[in-house]
């Protein structure tokens, strides 16, 4: 779903090598897989599809079946240096218990979500009077498993909300490579298609 997969890219950037990490919603693990191989982590996945977990074992992967609205509450405190959400925060039920639980049992997070602010996404309501169907949010608004959108200033209130900081953000484009932003610029929460945060508690 949008930007390719440069959001991988920028959270192997990131990510120190050795680092204990969580991936929530490490899907059939191709990220896990690459931060195993090129970083040397020490990672878990946690998958809630049964399909997901399985190609993560045929990987030789370490996973757990789960829902990360609910089961990062089993997790211990500060047991990750890392927990990754990628692409799938507008999918949970409740952003802010998530962020809450990823920043307990984690001492960074990094998350990466669709911007609802981004240019095409206004002129599409704009000019069409409907959900947009773009880069990012491919989906109709039948299908989509997304039930959360939020634009790049909301994303922000809710980090001060949370009293959480925002160590690193880069806007990320289909074809493109991360670009480091100023998530907080007025014009940012027009340009970015997808931005990718690195958070810590302040």
């Amino acid at each position: 779903m949008g930007a390719g997969r440069e959001d991988f890219d920028e959270i192997l950037r990131l990510v120190r090598p050795g680092a204990r990490v969580l991936d929530v919603g490490c899907g059939e693990g191709e990220l896990l897989e690459r931060l195993v191989a090129e970083k040397g982590v020490d990672g878990q996945g946690l998958e809630i599809s049964q399909a997901g977990v399985s190609a993560c074992l045929a990987k030789g992967l370490a996973v757990v079946q789960g829902d990360g609205d609910r089961d990062l509450d089993h997790f211990p405190t500060k047991a990750f240096d890392y927990a990754i959400l990628s692409k799938t925060l507008q999918q949970m039920r409740n952003p802010r218990h998530v962020l809450t639980e990823m920043l307990r049992i984690a001492d960074q997070a990094i998350v990466s979500v669709p911007n609802f602010g981004h240019w095409r996404m206004r002129a599409s309501l704009m000019t069409r009077g409907r959900m947009p169907e773009t880069r990012a949010l491919p989906d109709p608004w039948w299908a989509t498993d997304n039930i959360h959108l939020c634009t790049l200033a909301d994303f922000n209130d809710l980090c001060g909300e949370l009293d959480l900081r925002i160590d690193a953000c880069a806007a990320l484009t289909t074809g493109k490579p991360a670009r480091p932003i100023n998530p907080r610029g007025a014009l940012e929460n027009w340009r970015s298609e997808t931005a990718l945060f690195l958070l810590s508690r302040r």
